[in-house]
């Protein structure tokens, strides 16, 4: 017997746990590598969130087994997003997402930012592998390096 799916296409309700999930991973872990106290702390606040992703709910997908833990974000085959709530991280809930993406969208490369290892050794536990290919991330001096999909 197949086992029920926790994952499923994100609604409109869904917007504020998208938000506090993002607003809460950046913070902590992106926070340490930009330092930038106007961004994390002033730009970047849960609404503003809700309302950059109310156009983009085609494209994401939660985690819910009653509660919102995590969501993705996939645009044709790229992986846009991907985030866990921080304190239920180490849980599976990424890894099932990701399975998801890969499975049901053929999600097959996403850029992440070059000194998030904790991250790059995730994808790479999913058959991701580094690529050459870097690009700046915008507005800073940081680097984002493109993992694709190992063709099995």
């Amino acid at each position: 017997m197949k086992k029920a799916s926790k994952i499923r296409k994100a609604n409109r309700n869904d917007l504020s746990r998208i938000a506090e999930i993002l607003v809460f991973n950046y913070r902590l872990f992106f926070y340490p590598i930009f330092q930038s106290d106007e961004y994390y702390f002033d730009e970047l606040g849960v609404p503003s969130v809700m309302q950059k992703y109310e156009t983009d709910l085609d494209s994401l997908y939660v985690y819910d087994d009653g509660v919102v833990k995590g969501f993705i974000k996939i645009e044709g085959t790229y992986i846009a997003r991907l985030f866990v709530e921080p304190v239920l991280q180490n849980a599976s809930i990424g890894s099932q997402l990701l399975e998801y993406a890969m499975q049901e969208h053929h999600a097959d490369h996403l850029w992440a930012l070059e000194k998030n290892v904790k991250a790059i050794r995730f994808y790479e536990r999913h058959g991701f592998t580094v690529t050459k290919e870097k690009k700046p991330e915008d507005g800073t001096t940081e680097y984002l390096v493109l993992l694709k999909k190992e063709k099995e």
